[in-house]
């Protein structure tokens, strides 16, 4: 179901093919993911590699380089300097729940809120779930939607949905 993606991340996807889950945690396995380059980049200055390596459980919807491709020009570079590590961190923990969310977990929630949920951020704004067919919508605080295209990637502190939207609060 929301797993046919998972086949264009095929380095951070392998292992969890029977839903098993990885030795690593969050930010090992995306530091040795191509297509979470960026992401990985950002997580480094931002400083936040420490805490998402810690126990968690988080659950993180991390963009793939070509949504932060999608920003406007120069955005990310100017959000990479150091004088700017407070709006990344606010960026960043907008993609992450403090809790382990599997797709079927937020699907629930979707049904059982009549086609939408809210659910809050670790930056402490919101996210809301919908589905477009059989995908897993999440849409931030200014309309922007993201689809998550590989689903239940299932670390040791917590589960990866890899989106192709950067979130904004």
């Amino acid at each position: 179901m929301l797993g046919a993606a998972v086949v264009a991340l095929p380095a951070f996807a392998e292992n969890h093919a029977m839903g098993k889950m990885d030795t690593m945690n969050i930010v090992e396995k995306a530091v040795e993911t191509d297509s979470l380059s960026t992401l990985v980049a950002a997580v480094k200055a931002a400083g936040l590699v420490e805490t998402l390596s810690g126990e968690g459980p988080f659950t993180v919807f991390a963009p793939t380089n070509e949504a932060f491709a999608k920003l406007p020009a120069g955005t990310v570079e100017t959000l990479l300097k150091p004088e700017n590590k407070e709006q990344l961190q606010s960026i960043l923990t907008y993609h992450v729940l403090a809790t382990k969310a599997p797709a079927a977990a937020a699907i629930k929630m979707v049904q059982d809120g009549g086609g939408s949920a809210s659910v809050a951020t670790v930056q402490g704004g919101e996210l809301t779930f919908s589905l477009q067919g059989d995908s897993l919508m999440i849409e931030d605080s200014a309309g922007n939607m993201a689809t998550v295209v590989a689903a239940d990637l299932m670390q040791s502190n917590g589960v990866v949905h890899v989106i192709d939207a950067v979130l904004m609060p």
